[in-house]
Order: structure tokens, then sequence, then C-alpha cells
């Protein structure tokens, strides 16, 4: 029989209390319109009411792919499981979600990515749940706010924290989804469904699995409906035994605002003189120091803001292919895209699906991670999740917590201030009007990474800016290159909210950074 459906059809099935898992990265793979029918269907009728749902990654965008705000309609949802939320300018309206977060109107949880993939995988094994080191000392732990993005959330905690034996564990529970909404490029007849117009494969499986093993039903979106038996057998990465409906969808956006662009899914190689570089700025300057650290043969995690521009600068000096680029949608290889399309990669070598991906990051598998921050305190600590004057100007935590808890090495990136204004000129950073936002602060509004664990472990930690690169060391933050056309106390120590060490071997930043065409480093040996 055939598992053909309209989108109206699959949202009648949803019942009241359901919980709700959705595969989806921003706009990449959303199933949007499902969500849409499920918000129309509620808007008629008032049902379905008092949701969970549930998202490793965000779904939706503040760029035309509404994802979860179908569904933010007051008594329609009761509780929500991200791993991100949409998130945007700050000059935006905030999605409705947010809001209704903030307003208290729904119990809400920003749980790292990998996390909930892991708690959905051990749902799907019917094991109890999930103990890991992931977050301690961050906002995950229990000790500290518990994953709670309101007073909503704090009623209901999500974790807690054990010993087992011998040690401190965070618990997860379990996810035990009734209904999960995934999505594909084609679905068959029996329900089997391939992805080769994808960016990612996400978590679909392990969401197909999660629910059917635990009585729920599975709603593929697709682009096309296939014949059965068409569909070449090592395509197909979810078996229509896992699969109750499929709803073709012919206009799914491949992802945020990109109707469809063949080197995101690997149909075609674009040729590497078609990358746009980044024109010159103090962000270029950044970027290339940041890429000063890297050597060949080493695989790299990249993250949003300034470090995502590295791989172009590679592109440039020359560089491509030393390093393999991996990042948590599940793309690797290539080079990571930016923008709308972040978290997908063109060129891609490999796909792999997140939580094998999650694995990979939280053991520490990988040699390097770039990601930015929005203020790091003085002993070494970041907060890159949370900024409440306007919190959807960032998407939560993401795969940030999953991939910094066992980082060997880390180098995060940014302004050492906001709001400056600067120039270059021969080979001198000036800044012209100084920032009024500290983000060297002694009070973090959130612990998204914890510097005394990170010393603790061992780990590398670098944090570049424009005007001086600091180090993580045993005693705090030590401020270790200055760049040139800066002055230490007025411009570097006296805008800190908090004390920073000096190094005793302080030394300039290469003045060659400073210039618009830079002669590559020699390279170092891996």
């Amino acid at each position: 029989m055939s598992k053909i459906r309209t989108a109206t059809n699959v949202a009648s099935l949803v019942e009241d209390g359901a919980i709700v898992a959705v595969n989806s990265s921003s706009g990449l793979c959303c199933p949007d319109a499902i969500l849409a029918a499920l918000g129309a269907r509620f808007r008629t009728e008032g049902a379905p009411r008092n949701l969970t749902t549930i998202h490793p990654i965000a779904a939706g965008d503040m760029f035309g792919t509404r994802g979860v705000d179908h569904l933010a309609q007051p008594g329609m949802i009761s509780r929500i499981i991200g791993g991100s939320y949409p998130s945007g300018p700050s000059s935006a309206e905030p999605p409705l979600i947010r809001q209704m977060v903030r307003r208290n109107e729904v119990a809400a949880y920003n749980v790292p990515s990998g996390i909930i993939f892991d708690m959905l995988r051990e749902g799907a094994a019917k094991r109890p749940g999930v103990m890991t080191k992931v977050g301690l000392d961050t906002f995950v732990d229990p000790t500290q706010e518990g994953c709670a993005m309101n007073e909503a959330a704090q009623a209901e905690p999500v974790v807690s924290r054990i010993d087992f034996m011998g040690e401190e564990w965070l618990y997860f529970p379990a996810i035990r989804p009734t209904v999960a909404i995934i999505r594909a490029t084609t679905g068959d007849e029996r329900g089997n469904l391939t992805f080769e117009d994808e960016g990612a494969y996400l978590g679909a499986m392990e969401l197909a699995l999660a629910a059917h093993n635990n009585g729920g039903i599975v709603i593929a979106q697709v682009r096309r409906v296939a014949q059965s038996g068409t569909l070449r057998p090592h395509d197909v990465r979810v078996p229509g035994i896992l699969v109750d409906y499929v709803v073709e969808t012919p206009d799914q956006l491949q992802t945020t605002a990109t109707q469809y662009d063949p080197a995101i899914s690997g149909e075609v190689f674009k040729p590497l003189d078609s990358f746009a570089l980044p024109e010159f700025n103090v962000a270029k300057v950044m970027a290339r120091r940041v890429a000063r650290e890297l050597r060949p043969g080493w695989a790299v995690n990249i993250g949003f803001g300034i470090s995502a521009n590295v791989p172009r600068i590679l592109l440039e000096e020359g560089r491509h292919g030393d390093v393999t680029w991996v990042i948590e949608q599940g793309a690797v290889g290539g080079i990571p895209l930016l923008d709308f399309k972040f978290g997908c990669a063109a060129n891609a070598e490999a796909f792999v699906a997140s939580p094998h991906q999650f694995t990979y990051f939280q053991a520490g598998g990988f040699d390097v991670s770039l990601l930015s921050f929005l203020q790091i305190h003085p002993n070494g600590s970041v907060n890159v999740s949370k900024l409440s004057a306007q919190p959807h100007v960032t998407a939560g935590s993401g795969g940030f917590v999953d991939i910094t808890s066992r980082a060997r090495r880390i180098i995060f990136s940014g302004y050492f201030n906001a709001g400056a204004k600067f120039s270059i000129a021969d080979g001198r950073l000036i800044i012209e009007r100084e920032g009024k936002i500290a983000k060297i602060v002694d009070e973090l509004e959130q612990i998204s990474f914890s510097g005394p664990r990170a010393i603790a472990q061992g780990q590398e930690i670098l944090y570049v800016t424009e005007r001086c690169v600091m180090q993580l060391t045993p005693d705090g933050l030590m401020v270790t290159e200055i760049a040139p056309g800066i002055d230490l106390q007025t411009q570097i120590l006296d805008q800190a909210r908090a004390p920073l060490l000096i190094s005793p071997t302080l030394r300039l930043m290469d003045a060659g950074l400073f210039h618009p065409h830079v002669t590559p480093p020699r390279r170092a040996a891996a």
C-alpha cells in the first residue's frame, strides 16, 4: 500500500500531548510544509495541543523558512528542547518561539545538540538515558542553569548530576518521541528515502528509529516521489520499514534562502577560483592570524563568525587542502559556506550523519576547533550562547558544548570589544573610535565553555582579537601578542573589564597580516 499522503492528512494524525522530534538545521533539511500544515490545523481546530517539540538543531530561520514558528502558538507547544533556536540580526523582529520563551509561555531548554541526538539514540534502544561529561561546569550543569532558558523550564529539570564509580557525570533521560518529522529528496511508495539533493543527513535515521521503536509515527517530507523498487539500495539512508507517511513538496528549499546549489549536494564541484575571497579589513586580519595556527594534515572544526572565513584565507594563500574541515551538520572536507548557507559545504568529500559527527567531536577526535565568543572571563571561560538584551542574535549553544568539551585545541576569535571603528594603514591597526561594550568581563551572562576545566584537562586555548592574541594559562588569560600600532595600556588593559596577565615575552603580531597582500607563511611541518 502506498504511503504517500498530503501535508494536511498527516497533520491530522498528531495527537494532543505528542512528543514531536524534528530533523532540521535552520533551513537545511527543514520539513517546513509539514510544520506549516500542523500550525494551520491548530489555528482552525485548536489541536494538537500541549506538544513537546525536540530540535537537535534549529528548525527554521529568520529568512523565509518559518520552521518551529509555525507551531509557536499559545497552547500548541508547552515544552521545547532545542540544541539551537532560529536566530538572526538584532534589527529584525525576534522569532515567535523566542517571544514565547521570553514570556515564559513555554518551558524551554537549550541542550547541546550532540546530547539531544544521544538522548534520542538511547530512547530508540530503550535504554534509560545518557551519562556524559559534556557540559560539566557550564550552563548545562544543574549546579548552574541545567539547560533551562526560563522559569517554566527550571520547574521541570532535564538533567541531573550524579556520581558513578567515584566520578561526576551529567545524566539526561532518554527521549522517546511519538512523532518524528524528517525530510529527504526522494521517497518511494514504500517510504524508502534518499538524500541526493541535500547538504546533510543530520539525524534523520536516529529520529526515525526513536519514534518507530517507541510505537510512534514517522513522517517524511520529500521533493519528489518514486515508484517502489526504483531507488538504488546503497542510496537509501532511511528504509521504508521505519517510515509511515511520505509528503511530496516539490518546492522545498535546499537550505536557507537557497532553492538548489549542486555544489552543496556534491552533484557538481565548483572551480576553486569561483569562491569569493574576503575583502581586506580587520576581520580578514584576524582570520589570517587564526590560519597561521593550522598544520597540514589536521582535521579542523569550524564555527560561525570570523572563523568562517579561514577556509578562504587558506584558499587565497595556496594552502587549500592542507587541512580537512569538519562541521557539525555532517560535511567533511570541501569549503564550508558562509552566511545563509552556513552549515553546508561546497565540494565536500563525504557526508556523515550528525550523531556520528558529534561522537567524533565529544571524544576530541579532531585536531582543533575554530570558534567565536560573545564574552570572555579572565579565567578563560567563554559565553557564546546567551545575550539577554537580544537573545535571538545568538542561536544558543548548538554543538558548541559538545565540540569544546574535550577538544585538544581551540582558537576563539572575535573583536576585543563591541562597537569600535578601525582602519589599517602601513601595517598598523588604528582605532578611530573605541567600542563601548566590553567583551573581557569579570562576570559572564552564561558559561558556555569552562576555562578552569580546560586547564584541568590540558586543553590548549588561544583567543585571537584584532588588537591582541591571548593564551589561557593556569594563572588566567595572558596577552602574548599585540597588534602593530596598539598601545598595551590604553587600548587593551584599560578596555578590559577584568585584569589580564602580560607575557614576559610579549611580541608584536606579524605586521604582514595588516597589509592587503600578505606573503603566505612557510608551510609548517605536520
